[in-house]
């Protein structure tokens, strides 16, 4: 009887040896907390990497929703729940601030993006510059709406500045972001792709930065959103992009700095 008792005893420690293990355990996986981020369709590549690097650093968990900037504003102005958004412009940051659904303050340029041609392997044109778009060989242009992507916009007035527009206007194919014009590219259904510089850097073919001076800066501005229930993680997250790792992170992924 003293030796089942002992044996009782010692099994009943075990087992509460375990299960104080396991709650240990449990702790230590236990989700950290979560921000939602409203993200422009350029940064689709670039914040998987931003992503990574801010959760082993902070343990804040970012979930990104991407699309165009206009699709982006229209969704908070209709109080969908975000936390952060990063813009392809400053307009539309500038509009949703001034109907005071960012936190005051907020607003930050945190890049300039850069606008690039790219033609896709085995593209039928010879084009090594902007005006051999209107080659003949070159049936189909991919760009995004630019009413509702600001690089879109910018591929108009490059476009219209080298005085283009009308003469290749025929040959446009719109996109809804500029994630998505450059799949008509990747699935061969366009000869030339306008899109941000940094959704190109892996792929092949021929990449041709647009210069600057052809259309206006495309400052990317950020903001945080003031019905956000998670102020600090946001808070924190801004920080890593203006000026922690994430600041690097964008200069090494076809990011220029903010202009003065």
């Amino acid at each position: 009887m003293a030796h089942r008792a002992a044996c009782g005893l010692v099994t009943l420690a075990a087992s509460c040896l375990l299960l104080a293990c396991k709650d240990k355990a449990g702790a230590g996986v236990q989700p950290g907390p979560r921000i939602t981020i409203a993200a422009a369709a350029n940064l689709t590549d670039v914040f998987q990497v931003v992503g990574t690097r801010f959760e082993a650093a902070t343990g804040i968990r970012p979930v990104f929703s991407f699309a165009s900037t206009a699709q982006l504003t229209q969704q908070i102005e209709n109080s969908a729940p975000f936390d952060v958004i990063t813009a392809a412009d400053a307009t539309h940051v500038e509009e949703l601030d001034r109907k005071g659904l960012l936190l005051a303050g907020s607003r930050a340029v945190y890049a300039r993006g850069i606008l690039a041609l790219w033609i896709p392997p085995g593209a039928r044109a010879a084009i090594s510059r902007i005006e051999d778009l209107d080659n003949p060989a070159v049936r189909f242009i991919a760009i995004a709406k630019p009413e509702l992507a600001p690089y879109g916009q910018a591929t108009l007035e490059a476009l219209q500045h080298v005085g283009l527009w009308t003469r290749v206007q025929a040959k446009i194919v719109y996109a809804e972001n500029i994630n998505a014009a450059r799949q008509y590219g990747m699935s061969g259904n366009a000869d030339a792709v306008f899109t941000a510089y940094s959704l190109l850097l892996r792929e092949p073919g021929k990449v041709i930065p647009i210069a600057e001076n052809l259309h206006q800066p495309i400052d990317q501005e950020l903001g945080i959103i003031a019905s956000s229930k998670h102020l600090e993680p946001a808070r924190k997250f801004v920080d890593f992009l203006l000026h922690g790792e994430g600041r690097a992170v964008l200069l090494k992924s076809g990011y220029a700095a903010p202009g003065p």
